[in-house]
């Protein structure tokens, strides 16, 4: 039986971020393996040789779904139609269930190597809804949009909250939610995760992100995927399913890997978490 929330979600179960360093220890038979993979396209669309096919094999074993970094949404240059067209190739060659991106920005005159927050106002709401419908016509079909981890917000006139709702809404895209970024925001910033998540829309939720962060200090967090997942944030996907219902959701690890077994682990973990919603629904149906 599926545990995700609708028959219409891009993905079901469980999933893992597949990075190179995993192509090894992942294509061994493992027990609980992920229900589905998700990629970067940008580190996969132009490798070829040894590791293009090794990709190909994960392709035709996985569902995948695909996490772009450098789309520049909220950029000031204008979107890259070059790189689209690359991006359409790659989903439409490997038959990947949805695409998503950043709500930030990462470019201007030359990548800045890094997710750059968006100031959160109305000006801007409207120019980044129109660059995603752009998007979304250029490829046929909806695009998620991830809210970000950010360190500071410039010029803004709305909360996070706020702004992220209405790109959504202008926009009509998806949503992916990411749980440890609702938490490293809430410290940094001060707000209430719980709050957050539950003025998101959960209609357009296409899936869920949790990862691990860094603690620089008691009130500022670093979101470095490097990490395991910690307590405060699996409540939070606790909370995104009791609010919501079952999401499918992945785990992102991007280094300081641990033995395979215990990072399916966590994917195990999500996994125990989605059956545990899923069992005390089913309980108060019976009821």
């Amino acid at each position: 039986m599926s545990l995700s929330q609708s028959e219409n979600a891009p993905v079901q179960g469980a999933g893992l971020g597949l990075r190179r360093a995993l192509l090894g220890p992942l294509s061994e038979p493992v027990p609980n393996p992920p229900d589905f993979l998700e990629v970067a396209p940008e580190n996969w669309i132009r490798m070829g040789g040894r590791r293009r096919r090794r990709f190909e094999e994960f392709t035709e074993r996985f569902p995948f779904t695909a996490h772009g970094l450098s789309l520049s949404l909220g950029g000031p240059e204008p979107l890259d139609f070059g790189h689209l067209a690359e991006i359409r190739e790659f989903l439409r060659r490997y038959n990947v269930r949805c695409y998503t991106e950043h709500l930030s920005y990462c470019s201007d005159h030359g990548h800045l190597y890094d997710l750059m927050p968006i100031p959160f106002t109305e000006e801007a709401v409207h120019y980044v809804s129109e660059r995603i419908r752009q998007v979304q016509d250029f490829l046929g079909e909806r695009i998620g949009i991830e809210h970000v981890s950010y360190y500071a917000a410039p010029g803004a006139r709305m909360s996070e909250s706020e702004f992220v709702n209405a790109v959504l809404e202008e926009a009509d895209c998806g949503l992916l939610l990411d749980v440890n970024n609702a938490y490293v925001n809430s410290i940094n910033h001060g707000y209430d995760p719980r709050e957050f998540i539950a003025s998101l829309p959960g209609e357009r939720i296409m899936y869920v992100h949790v990862a691990g962060h860094h603690d620089e200090d008691v009130d500022l967090k670093i979101d470095t995927h490097g990490s395991e997942v910690i307590d405060p944030v699996w409540s939070l996907l606790d909370l995104a399913y009791s609010r919501f219902g079952v999401l499918p959701t992945l785990l992102e690890r991007d280094f300081n890997f641990p033995s395979t077994g215990e990072l399916l682990a966590e994917v195990d973990r999500i996994r125990q978490a989605q059956e545990a919603v899923a069992h005390e629904t089913a309980g108060r149906v019976w009821r």
